[in-house]
């Protein structure tokens, strides 16, 4: 296990490295100079100019990209042109509050997603079935934005259940803060919900038509011991799959859902990155969001041989990427 975990570790090295020239070459399509955004529109083109040759804007780009993979290899993700603080410190700051939403998400996105997927398949061609698989085609065709915004307007502003916007504080008491984790975690969980509920049902669908099955409930076996031990133990793997990859759409899908509900996170660190051209911000984050990708799907393929053993390095290779 120790050689498998080294092997895909530098596997997921190039991974990084193209990313952070992807990232590197889109952050500087970016309209707008940095130092102009900085100084405002009253300005003198001397002194935008002078900040643009401090910021070392000036330089050839393959300059400024030596002088930004010199300070990644050593854990500098750069200072922050509109926060004049160190990227890694604005992403430490942010990065919980993104990961508490993801993970309110995707534990609804899971007792939800997965029970409607194992009662889906277990009714198959029944009401139920097409019940369950209409609305989980309308989850994963619902765009977010769209979603958070009926959110709001049906459960804050006509109902006053919840508050429309902010993150709240545990000083304020647990459930005010539950409060305001509510709307931004359902409007995030709504395509992982439905992927997970499809995902359960073919996955559950493919095992149910073994021959063992078969013979488990010709011995007598109650249903809920074939789905549940059975049939569900042996389809994990399709879900495992499934989960790193939402876990890590979780943290990506994020921008929109923070900004909807201007919740503090990295996502909208992003977006207000953009607004103030604040480039440097923009690649630290973004390849700081890739790299915990990267280590997601590192953890699936992980998980992977505990669930089954018999897969070997290329197969889980391929199937975590």
């Amino acid at each position: 296990m120790g050689n498998y975990i080294i092997k895909r570790l530098f596997d997921l090295l190039p991974t990084v490295f193209v990313v952070a020239v992807i990232v590197f070459i889109i952050t500087r399509l970016i309209p707008g100079n940095p130092a102009a955004v900085m100084l405002g529109p009253t300005a003198s083109v001397e002194d935008i100019e002078k900040l643009t040759t401090q910021l070392g804007l000036d330089q050839p780009l393959y300059k400024q990209f030596l002088d930004y993979l010199l300070g990644l290899l050593q854990g500098d993700f750069g200072t922050s042109l509109s926060y004049n603080q160190p990227v890694a410190q604005l992403i430490m700051e942010r990065f919980p509050n993104t990961v508490i939403l993801a993970l309110a998400a995707l534990v609804i996105a899971l007792l939800i997603g997965i029970p409607a997927g194992m009662i889906s398949a277990a009714r198959q061609n029944s009401a139920l079935d097409y019940g369950v698989m209409l609305v989980s085609l309308l989850g994963v065709s619902m765009p977010i934005f769209w979603l958070g915004v009926m959110l709001v307007l049906f459960f804050s502003v006509n109902l006053g259940w919840f508050p429309a916007t902010g993150m709240g504080t545990l000083d304020d008491g647990l459930l005010s803060y539950i409060k305001h984790l509510i709307l931004p975690s359902i409007t995030l969980a709504t395509i992982p919900m439905a992927t997970f509920a499809r995902i359960t049902r073919s996955s559950m669908l493919e095992v149910i038509s073994q021959e063992y099955i078969k013979t488990a409930r010709a011995k007598g076996v109650a249903e809920f011991w074939v789905i549940s031990k059975h049939v569900l133990k042996n389809a994990l793997t399709p879900i495992l799959t499934v989960l790193g990859m939402q876990i890590s759409m979780l943290l990506g899908g994020a921008v929109l859902t923070e900004t909807i509900f201007s919740w503090p996170g990295m996502g909208r660190l992003i977006v207000d990155a953009i607004d103030k051209r604040d480039f440097v911000v923009v690649q630290g984050t973004v390849l700081f969001i890739a790299i915990i990708f990267v280590l997601v799907n590192l953890l699936v393929d992980i998980l992977y041989k505990v669930v089954n053993p018999r897969v070997n390095y290329e197969s889980s290779k391929g199937g975590g990427q």
